[in-house]
């Protein structure tokens, strides 16, 4: 996810040129600057530095934007505290945050932050300890930018032995996942042509399969694909069409024997190959002028649900195979007022789309497109985040309200609700790992148990 402000919305408007991709011979070999490759690129050049937090030893993972399958859903069985009356979620810890709206990744008792430290106008990778929030290292380099809405809002990428994470103007580094050692970084507006978006970047790097995939959407490349441990180039899509850069983050999908990539781009929604960075599939159907923010939500059977904000609503995308071809279709569209989404990306499951509409109502779909139920005028939640564990939302409303609501096409049902801060714009996107959830505002960030002990 990615997270955009309101405000200053007439001053951008994205280009969305309707010229096809070509398709082209993989092999791009062409390395980043990193450490693992020779010089440090000057403009990722900084400092590791050490402090006395410890990992907890815990095995769970939120390793990515979305969680570990890229949906939303923690695949914790957990038992849930639902009587907030008497128990509500106990905060094990909280700490002071760089302004933003940043996520966290979450893996084995770590979290990664990508944050910003306004004091030295350094971007700051951090390593946090699970168990208390104490610092186990940070990586910092310079990076002089003005606030605006905020600076870092992206989550890392994190496996067991690297972290990709992407920086307020489109720079790209990886680290060592346990010790922080610098490998390699890209700087996509200098090296791909990128467009910093308006707000700055709120694109999330993904992992897959040792391999970082980004979405410059510069003149050189749409998107491209790096091994983790080099930062060398695997492959790269040629833009033709001269899409640009927006909020929303690359989502995998699988259908028909194809392993790909799917992004929404400034004019449109493009299908890669996960093997070559050829083009799948691609239309114009799906744009947004202003911001593109939400991602993609993958359903079975070659669906695609897109939604955004600022008047744009919803759309169901279908592939269908033709040969060798993929061709997308449009199933329905709906109108803001029944569904769209200015900054979280809508949740699919047990065949129901959930999701927060630009009026801050929580709002179950089916997925012809039919409105089962919405949370009414007196429960909102503004541009809040949430997460699904255990057949349950965990949803933060825009002032760091809690709510636990029932996930069920029978009504909006909602559970137990309590404070947890005391900030404002609390849109970061939530992370949960081992019990443990994870949520910010614009300053602040705590952990709260909330698995029944």
């Amino acid at each position: 996810m990615a997270l955009v402000a309101l405000g200053l919305l007439t001053f951008w408007l994205f280009s969305s040129p309707e010229a096809a991709l070509t398709r082209r011979v993989p092999g791009a070999d062409q390395p980043s600057i990193g450490g693992a490759n020779g010089l440090v690129n000057p403009l990722l050049a900084g400092k590791l530095l050490q402090a006395d937090g410890r990992p907890a030893e815990l095995p769970g993972v939120w390793p990515r934007f979305r969680g570990p399958h890229s949906d939303g859903i923690s695949p914790e069985g957990l038992s849930l505290t639902k009587d907030w009356t008497t128990a509500r979620p106990r905060q094990l810890w909280a700490i002071d945050v760089g302004e933003g709206y940043a996520g966290p990744a979450i893996w084995h008792g770590r979290v990664y932050l990508m944050d910003y430290d306004r004091q030295h106008q350094q971007n700051a990778l951090r390593c946090l300890s699970l168990a208390d929030g104490r610092e186990i290292w940070r990586y910092a380099y310079p990076g002089a930018i003005k606030r605006n809405h905020g600076m870092s809002r992206t989550v890392p990428a994190v496996t067991p032995e690297y972290v990709v994470a992407m920086d307020p103007k489109c720079r790209v580094l990886c680290v060592q996942a346990e010790s922080g050692q610098f490998r390699w970084g890209i700087d996509l507006v200098r090296q791909y042509g990128a467009q910093v978006p308006p707000w700055y970047t709120g694109q999330c790097p993904l992992i897959d399969r040792d391999r970082a995939i980004l979405a410059p959407g510069g003149r050189q490349a749409l998107l491209l694909a790096l091994d983790c441990g080099t930062g060398k180039v695997l492959w790269q899509t040629p833009n033709a069409p001269g899409w640009k850069m927006t909020h929303s983050s690359v989502m995998p999908m699988e259908f028909a024997g194809h392993r790909m990539y799917v992004y929404c781009a400034s004019g449109g929604v493009v299908g890669i190959s996960a093997q070559d960075g050829a083009v799948l599939w691609q239309t114009g159907d799906w744009k947004i002028s202003i911001a593109t923010v939400p991602s993609p939500t993958i359903l079975p059977g070659g669906r695609i649900f897109l939604a955004g904000g600022y008047n744009a609503g919803s759309l169901m995308l279908q592939l269908k195979p033709e040969g060798e071809r993929l061709v997308p279709q449009v199933l329905f569209r709906l109108k803001p007022e029944v569904f769209g989404a200015t900054q979280h990306t809508p949740i699919f499951y047990q065949d129901y789309l959930y999701g927060i509409r630009p009026d801050g109502q929580f709002v179950c779909l089916d997925p012809s497109g039919r409105l089962i139920w919405s949370s009414g005028a007196s429960q909102r939640f503004g541009m809040g985040s949430f997460l699904l564990v255990a057949g349950a939302f965990y949803a933060l409303n825009d002032d760091g309200r809690l709510s636990l609501l029932e996930a069920s096409p029978r009504g909006f049902h909602l559970e137990a609700q309590a404070q947890i801060l005391t900030g404002h714009e609390s849109w970061a996107p939530l992370a949960l790992a081992d019990g443990r959830l994870l949520a910010r505002d614009s300053t602040r960030m705590v952990c709260l148990e909330v698995a029944a002990r």
